[in-house]
């Protein structure tokens, strides 16, 4: 039976959630059973005490695939980069 190949992807932090994360970017390779935007925010948090701190709500915490705005229910099949980034506010 073939192996599935892992599918590594750039996750890029912004604004607050890169000041937790204490750094900009990183390379990860993806777990089997992680395919959406959200189970990947679900597996980050238990990576350790920044990753807690950044995804601490990860409702609040938007997400871009490849630099277009996603759903958390995204998949990730195929991506390169996962960019996470407050909500953007105005006024």
């Amino acid at each position: 039976m073939p192996e599935t190949p892992s599918q590594s992807v750039q996750l890029r932090y912004f604004a607050w959630v890169r000041e937790k994360m204490g750094r900009a970017e990183e390379t990860v390779t993806l777990p089997d059973g992680v395919a959406t935007v959200s189970e990947l925010v679900g597996w980050l948090r238990t990576q350790g005490p920044e990753y807690e701190a950044a995804f601490a709500r990860p409702e609040v915490v938007r997400a871009a695939i490849d630099q277009t705005h996603v759903k958390p229910t995204a998949p990730l099949a195929g991506a390169r980069e996962i960019a996470f980034f407050p909500p953007v506010t105005g006024g």
